[in-house]
């Protein structure tokens, strides 16, 4: 027959497994990463997940916009978490040189417990809405590790500090709002050399009372100077007890003119057009200062925003690291403006900080110490902070106090949110108020786990509600809740350690 008889030629000329054929060789070019090319955490975060939790801080909690905790959903709080895991996991598939593919075959393994989040996406809104979402994790993990480096012992971590503290020192600081980002800058540099690292943990009420900032000004720093130009990243905001994630750049990006603090570009006379002169910038582009003086000094209320500023800390600092400078090099290595370097100069002289020979300027034998005043009581405290003179110097400028208070007001909103966290965690409900003989009475809301009254004896043990004798078996808590004391409970810590331990292996090789 006519009509059947050109059927059989698709398959004759071009047979379906030979369009199949570079597949293969597709694979063979970019084979799967293993988990064996992966360290042993990201091994067990991939296979088994987040086992003890560490992804999970801050995923069930947030802050609602007047700054009280509030409990998410459980639905979101898992999402959170799911997509904590799945980060850290592109990041470790991207430090083991691995790609984007590699990420998709890792996630959507079905065995794998770390891909279970992008698993669901794929179930729940389709593959290509899974694959549009780990292709973004791994764009944003490959940010990361190209902009971060991987630090194999502590001795590279203090390396890369002190590169980094030789950068800070170097970078023109200009302004008031320049000189403010780099008393923040230093507080956190502190944190990561406590830390070990340019990763560290740092509140910012923290961060505020080793400024010696208010904390709006903080914020304000934060989002103008330090992260645009790459000095700080935030990895993770504070939730809870703990404080935010950062991370400590080299500050390689440069910011727009619009988020650049003011008065970058400062001339000492307006320029004349008649005379063709174009406004130059007075401070070199590279500063010379000792940033340990300013970290000892900032935090100290006589040099809070109306006490001596932080412009007398720049000059203080580019004195103590070369002595003897005119006032033409200060305004290069201080990075401050000539008007505010004579201004400057002329405020702590009075008070015995400085003193001129000739055209130049050096610090007084004892500056450090006391102010300037050559006496035996004048003695520097261990940590190197003066202990006599700068106190007088505060109450001279009416700054004394400045730093207690701020720390009081801290304590007091720490105390707020803690009581907050505290009703979160016990689950309690909203009082109920009722009114009595035109009085409004607080009636506070049972807790579930509670026991009534009467159950509870005055040494602790709990009474049978049918009997009214005490049962032995059974204890009240701190907190209220029934404690069943059994055999179980009369083991060492040893015992408890060991039990812990052969019962996670049985979990883990279950799973």
């Amino acid at each position: 027959m006519p009509y059947r008889h050109p059927a059989p030629q698709p398959s004759q000329k071009t047979p379906r497994p030979a369009k199949t054929q570079p597949e293969p060789v597709t694979d063979t070019q970019n084979p799967p990463l293993g988990l064996a090319a992966l360290p042993q955490t990201a091994a067990d975060l991939v296979l088994l997940g987040d086992l003890t939790g560490r992804y999970a801080a801050g995923s069930y909690s947030r802050l609602d916009h007047d700054g009280h905790v509030t409990r998410r959903a459980d639905r979101q709080g898992l999402s959170e978490h799911g997509h904590r895991i799945t980060a850290a996991i592109a990041c470790h598939v991207a430090r083991a040189g691995g790609t984007a593919d590699h990420l998709t075959r890792l996630l959507l393994h079905p065995e794998h417990e770390g891909g279970r989040h992008a698993r669901h996406i794929a179930l729940r809104s389709g593959h290509s809405r899974a694959l549009t979402y780990i292709h973004r994790v791994w764009a944003n993990a490959a940010t990361v590790v190209s902009t971060t480096r991987a630090l194999g012992s502590r001795h590279e971590a203090y390396e890369v500090l002190a590169a980094l503290r030789d950068r800070i020192e170097t970078t023109p600081w200009r302004g008031e709002r320049g000189r403010t980002a780099l008393r923040v800058l230093r507080a956190h540099l502190n944190f990561a050399e406590i830390a070990g690292g340019p990763l560290h943990h740092a509140s910012e009420r923290q961060t505020a009372e080793e400024a010696g900032i208010s904390r709006t000004t903080l914020r304000a720093v934060y989002e103008l100077i330090l992260k645009p130009r790459g000095w700080l990243r935030r990895l993770r905001a504070g939730h809870g007890r703990e404080g935010s994630t950062w991370y400590l750049n080299d500050g390689n990006n440069r910011c727009s003119r619009a988020s650049s603090p003011s008065h970058v570009r400062t001339t000492q006379f307006p320029p004349d057009p008649a005379l063709e002169e174009w406004p130059t910038p007075e401070t070199a582009t590279a500063a010379d200062i000792d940033s340990t003086v300013i970290g000892r000094l900032m935090g100290h209320d006589a040099f809070t925003h109306h006490g001596l500023g932080s412009s007398a800390l720049m000059i203080i600092s580019a004195l103590h690291l070369r002595s003897g400078q005119t006032v033409e090099e200060l305004v290069g290595s201080s990075s401050v403006s000539r008007a505010t370097a004579y201004r400057t100069l002329r405020r702590i002289a009075v008070h015995g900080l400085v003193r001129q020979d000739g055209q130049t300027w050096a610090l007084t034998p004892r500056t450090l110490e006391g102010i300037g005043v050559p006496t035996r009581a004048s003695r520097s405290t261990p940590g190197g902070v003066p202990a006599l003179g700068w106190d007088a110097l505060a109450h001279a400028y009416g700054t004394a106090g400045v730093a207690a208070r701020r720390k009081a007001l801290h304590s007091a909103e720490r105390a707020v949110y803690r009581r907050a966290l505290e009703r979160l965690a016990d689950h309690r409900g909203k009082a109920v108020v009722i009114v009595r003989d035109g009085r409004k009475v607080l009636v506070p809301a049972p807790r579930a786990d509670e026991i009534p009254a009467p159950w509870c004896a005055p040494d602790g043990s709990v009474l049978d509600p049918a009997t009214g004798r005490r049962a032995a078996d059974w204890r009240v808590a701190t907190d209220g809740r029934l404690i069943l004391i059994t055999s179980a409970d009369q083991r060492s810590y040893d015992e408890l350690a060991a039990a812990h331990a052969q019962a996670l292996s049985e979990w883990e090789s279950a799973a």
